[in-house]
């Protein structure tokens, strides 16, 4: 079956049970019915091209990044855009959730990855991997002081 709907070239699919989701050239996120072919929504706010699209755990929620710098976080339910996490300051090629889906990574050519709290949309932490061989965390927020001694002691964290 082929998925028509975006005008342009899609660059990231992301499965949720029957949804699928398509981030395209065209600088929307498409939703798909799987077992249709029907396209269910479209996500429209960013500028420029996405790139990345990845649900959330409970799959409420979907992330995209884009070339216009910024990840959205949409509610896939009535197609809003509940938050615009800015904080790359070029395009954001990669965006991956955790586990508990709580945290959402994001890689940028701006040599940053970032975690964010989807629910606060925080930035939490951010590995610059220009300055060194493996990823160090320039800063942490919202984490244990147990967490931050681990961290340091792997050599992960800067400063004291």
């Amino acid at each position: 079956r082929t998925l028509e709907g975006h005008s342009r070239v899609v660059r990231s699919v992301a499965w949720s049970g029957d949804t699928l989701a398509s981030g395209s050239h065209d600088n929307t996120v498409k939703l798909w019915n799987v077992q249709s072919g029907d396209c269910v929504r479209t996500l429209e706010g960013h500028s420029n091209w996405v790139i990345s699209v990845a649900w959330s755990g409970d799959s409420l929620t979907l992330a995209s990044g884009s070339l216009d710098n910024t990840v959205r976080l949409w509610n896939v339910q009535s197609g809003e855009c509940v938050r615009t996490l800015e904080s790359h300051n070029i395009g954001v090629y990669s965006v991956a959730r955790s586990k508990d889906s709580h945290i959402l990574a994001s890689g940028s050519l701006d040599n940053t990855v970032k975690l964010w709290n989807m629910q606060s949309g925080e930035c939490i932490a951010t590995f610059d991997h220009r300055l060194y061989a493996g990823l160090k965390i320039k800063g942490v927020k919202g984490l244990s002081d147990a967490e931050i001694l681990t961290l340091k002691a792997l050599g992960a964290v800067e400063g004291d």
